[in-house]
């Protein structure tokens, strides 16, 4: 049974129009001519002055919010308004957060790679807050290291959690999503477009993460349902943190060229999430820069190509004699080794 917090009297309340959440199919609300039809463009314009912020009243599902991205996330959207549903699997971190937000929130320990478990979830989470209007995939884990040198376990858990996690999650959510016709978020990286060596599962999730969405996109517009991709660089998480105590993928970073070099402040990269949830907006670029990384995508793989020639030799000994561990304690929860759950 999940805890709650903050939880005020029963009852559902009662929505605010909104310019970019449109009235959902199952609405109590009475017709409105305040609620557009649903937006399926890129939605990067200002947004439309109103009295009411957009998500308030609205209820947002976060997966991986016990810590990192989650968290912070779960806050900015708190702040303006949203009632939170935090699924992951740390159960203490998870009714910390919820305990600490400013609004309504509730939390769920599920394995988002669990598909019976998060239709279970997403089941309790309708029954709890009576609607869901957005959904963010954010649950994500990394390892380092070699693919010649991985071990397979390790690295299968990063695509599963990543990539069929995140499908997991889109499936057990899209009733709810279709009656409220809301918005998916997919959390995706610069590196679902910019190979990094040494990072070769994580790579290719969020690679596949970003494609997923892209082409759920295509299923869902007519429905109304607006979904979208969070691309982020290096940015000040435990999993970053992680990523900076194996010396090989230390030293490998301190020869990238800023700015992708740099690690970012997290909470004005989830600001530009939240807002971007906000405004329902098809691609958010946490850092900035990465918009322009984007239109440059055709050429990353080359010039990845290029700068790792020169560097791996050196770093390729090293990393040969470095246990294949996932990164940061967000990854210590996911380790595929038999756990017992807080």
């Amino acid at each position: 049974m999940p805890s709650s917090s903050h939880a005020p009297g029963g009852g559902l309340p009662a929505l605010p129009s909104s310019p970019h959440f449109p009235p959902p199919r199952t609405s109590l609300l009475p017709s409105s001519p305040h609620f557009p039809p649903p937006l399926t463009s890129l939605s990067l314009r200002r947004p439309t002055i109103s009295r009411h912020p957009p998500l308030r009243g609205r209820t947002a599902v976060i997966t991986g919010a016990a810590r990192g991205v989650g968290e912070q996330l779960a806050r900015s959207l708190s702040e303006r308004g949203a009632r939170l549903a935090l699924v992951g699997l740390e159960k203490a971190e998870l009714a910390r957060v919820a305990a600490s937000l400013t609004g309504e929130a509730d939390h769920w320990h599920a394995d988002v790679t669990d598909a019976a478990a998060m239709l279970r979830t997403a089941r309790l989470v309708q029954e709890r807050f009576g609607t869901v209007d957005v959904v963010v995939a954010n649950a994500g884990v990394a390892v380092g290291g070699l693919f010649r040198h991985s071990e397979p376990d390790a690295w299968r858990r990063v695509i599963e959690v990543n990539l069929i996690g995140s499908a997991n999650t889109a499936r057990a959510f899209l009733p709810a999503l279709l009656d409220s016709r809301g918005y998916y978020l997919q959390v995706a990286s610069l590196a679902a477009f910019a190979p990094a060596p040494m990072m070769t599962a994580y790579c290719a999730s969020k690679a596949g993460a970003e494609s997923f969405a892209h082409t759920l996109r295509t299923e869902l517009a007519h429905h109304g349902v607006g979904v979208g991709v969070g691309y982020l660089t290096w940015t000040d998480t435990d999993m970053v943190r992680g990523a900076d105590q194996d010396s090989t993928l230390r030293e490998l970073r301190s020869r990238m060229r800023w700015p992708a070099s740099r690690t970012y402040p997290l909470a004005p990269a989830v600001d530009r999430l939240a807002t971007g949830i906000e405004r329902r907006a098809r691609h958010i670029y946490a850092q900035p820069w990465l918009r322009t990384a984007q239109l440059l995508r055709a050429a990353l793989p080359s010039a990845a190509t290029h700068r790792a020639r020169r560097a791996l030799p050196a770093l390729e000994p090293a990393s040969a004699t470095i246990p294949t561990t996932l990164l940061g304690a967000g990854g210590a929860a996911n380790d595929p080794a038999p756990r017992s759950d807080a």
